[in-house]
């Protein structure tokens, strides 16, 4: 592994709107590469600009720690922050990968969002993060925190293949069975599945059964991408040496694509596999409404929650307009108790809609999300 010093001019990443899956509206990558070298990280496409070979070559960000207090400091800021949690974890990275043990900056970035009182959400694949449960429960305690593993599967096999410097799927579960012990919210980010590898019902099933078993929280669903270029050719190399049989299935299944999604039949087919397995277990498949109602803008907590009502809705083959709602809510920029005899004149709101944002607005529920979310 090399690694390199590099400055930054930036830490925070502000989105746009904020995102339904992690419930935040900033994002941060305080490395550059991964060496847990998942064979299928996107982070490896050529559009991220990371400089040398993704697995091996790291970027370490000396100045990141004081650029995050300028950039975390009220004093210095305008308008407050979006609330919302803020994710420590980023596209090309994983915040505790093994560098990390030596240079710390996770744990100074953590120290700085206690400090300042910020909800975090933690994504990594490294039990590493263990070495700051009392961190990350005291601000659990001030602030909020979730903390959430990504997999492929639960299989110690598969993955010891496609996520190979990576703890086997068994020691990140008992990791979050730390974490939850510890009243922190928990979850598995089971994305993504693989094809032809860990997207059969029994292997999906596999780790659904196992995440309600640990007491997680939720598990949120994605299949893979596989970006034209160096992503899919790294991928399909890595396949040759122990799926050769594979490797036409994946020419076929992932066409060219800016995004690298595969066909589409195929996405909307083990989407709903996982959420027929997920209801069979009564198994939340987005971050429940109860983790975040308390700390998100009003404006934002109806997005969020229209957003996962959406896609319940359409994982149960019903029409929804609840996207469109929730997009034409999250461009509003004043709350939305002052529009109450405005709401259906928004894109996508019509009268049962407006029904349930007003409910969501008086009593920070719904009928409809707790259904669908919980299955009743």
């Amino acid at each position: 592994m090399n690694i390199q010093e590099i400055t930054a001019k930036s830490i925070l990443r502000k989105q746009k709107k904020i995102d339904s899956w992690f419930v935040s509206r900033y994002g941060m990558n305080l490395y550059r590469g991964c060496s847990h070298n998942c064979i299928y990280c996107d982070g490896r496409d050529q559009k991220y600009n990371v400089e040398g070979e993704f697995g091996k070559d790291i970027e370490i960000k000396s100045n990141a720690i004081e650029i995050f207090r300028r950039e975390l400091d009220p004093s210095r800021k305008r308008k407050p922050f979006n609330s919302g949690f803020i994710l420590v974890g980023g596209g090309v990275c994983d915040s505790y990968e093994p560098v990390e043990k030596k240079f710390k900056l996770t744990l100074q970035a953590l120290e700085l969002l206690e400090e300042f009182n910020h909800p975090i959400h933690m994504l990594t694949k490294s039990v590493l993060i263990e070495r700051d449960i009392e961190l990350i429960k005291t601000i659990n305690q001030r602030s909020r925190a979730i903390v959430s593993m990504s997999f492929s599967s639960v299989d110690e096999k598969i993955s010891s293949i496609v996520e190979p410097t990576v703890p086997p799927p068994s020691a990140r579960l008992k990791t979050l069975e730390k974490f939850k012990n510890e009243g922190i919210s928990c979850g598995m980010f089971l994305m993504p599945v693989i094809p032809f590898l860990t997207d059969t019902p029994e292997q999906i099933e596999a780790s659904v059964k196992v995440a309600k078993e640990t007491g997680l929280d939720f598990i949120v669903f994605s299949g893979m991408t596989l970006k034209h270029g160096q992503q899919k050719d790294y991928f399909i190399n890595a396949i040759k040496d122990h799926y050769p049989e594979l490797v036409e299935k994946y020419n076929s299944l992932y066409p060219p694509s800016e995004w690298g999604h595969p066909k589409a039949v195929y996405q909307d087919k083990i989407s709903k596999l996982f959420y027929g397995i997920a209801s069979k277990y009564k198994m939340p498949v987005r971050i429940p409404a109860k983790v975040y109602s308390d700390i998100l803008s009003e404006n934002d907590l109806v997005t969020v929650m229209l957003e996962q009502i959406d896609y319940c809705s359409k994982m149960r083959n019903e029409n929804s307009p609840y996207g469109y709602a929730a997009y034409s809510i999250s461009k509003l920029d004043k709350p939305l108790r002052l529009m109450h005899k405005e709401l259906k004149n928004l894109k996508g709101i019509g009268s049962f809609t407006e029904k349930i944002i007003l409910e969501i607005l008086e009593t920070g529920k719904s009928s409809l999300y707790e259904k669908l979310i919980y299955y009743k």
